[in-house]
């Protein structure tokens, strides 16, 4: 067994020693109070100071390489329209907060609004813009319903119309509201074939008497009904069997 060189370990055990001493003096110096929050990016919903605010909390007692930049991120994120934040240290004594505001898409219900991932992130919100559509569901739906909303507004606008409102009822039943005041009755099943039908033959009808159509009601085995404003009903084309119960 070769001998242990006992000075050797002791002059290695004091280098050690002597950097693990050094890098925390090193800390120590670097770890300076933060004084500067600077916040960028484009603001429309949320001021600036509001996110400086919720930085201030989180770095009151804390310095510029001990402070937690993820408890940080978490808190400007916890900020109704905020999407996203990035944090990261500026030296010598500053934070950098950049911030992505949240894009309304929907409404959601009377007073909540949808991103274009159809999240929830604000549910009472003050100001709703005017041109937003309306989506209702039942409660845990809003990504469903919003899904089913991004699929077919595209296309619609392209054939020169576009939602207004769409809902989802409790027994899963669809309809929409086009911007010149008709209803499209989509019911519970084949829903996307439905709304195929509808825009290869409902939508030609719509084009030629709008303004005498109320409702548009595909659930109907090979074609679909109208509603006519006078309170006329009558199929328009197909089968006079509905596949859905008259009230899906």
């Amino acid at each position: 067994m070769p001998a242990i060189n006992w000075r050797r370990l002791g002059v290695a055990g004091a280098a050690l020693t002597t950097l693990t001493v050094f890098a925390m003096l090193l800390a120590s110096t670097l770890d300076q109070p933060i004084e500067r929050v600077s916040v960028v990016g484009k603001f429309q919903r949320v001021s600036p100071m509001a996110v400086e605010e919720a930085v201030r909390s989180r770095i009151r007692d804390t310095g510029l390489v001990s402070v937690q930049l993820d408890a940080v991120q978490r808190a400007v994120e916890q900020i109704p329209w905020i999407a996203s934040a990035q944090v990261a240290r500026s030296w010598p004594r500053a934070l950098e907060i950049t911030v992505t505001e949240q894009v309304a898409a929907a409404r959601w219900g009377t007073n909540g609004l949808l991103n274009t991932q159809g999240d929830l992130f604000v549910s009472e919100a003050r100001h709703i813009p005017s041109e937003l559509p309306q989506l209702s569901g039942p409660e845990g739906s809003e990504k469903l319903v919003a899904k089913r909303y991004f699929a077919v507004q595209g296309r619609l606008v392209e054939a020169g119309t576009r939602i207004t409102a769409m809902r989802l009822d409790q027994r899963g039943a669809w309809e929409f509201d086009l911007d010149n005041g008709i209803t499209v009755r989509l019911g519970r099943r084949q829903v996307d074939e439905r709304f195929e039908r509808f825009t290869a033959t409902g939508l030609k009808l719509i084009a030629q008497r709008a303004s005498d159509i109320s409702y548009v009601d595909m659930r109907y085995t090979n074609g679909f009904a109208v509603g006519w404003r006078d309170g006329e009903r009558r199929v328009a084309s197909g089968s006079t069997q509905q596949d859905d119960n008259p009230d899906g």
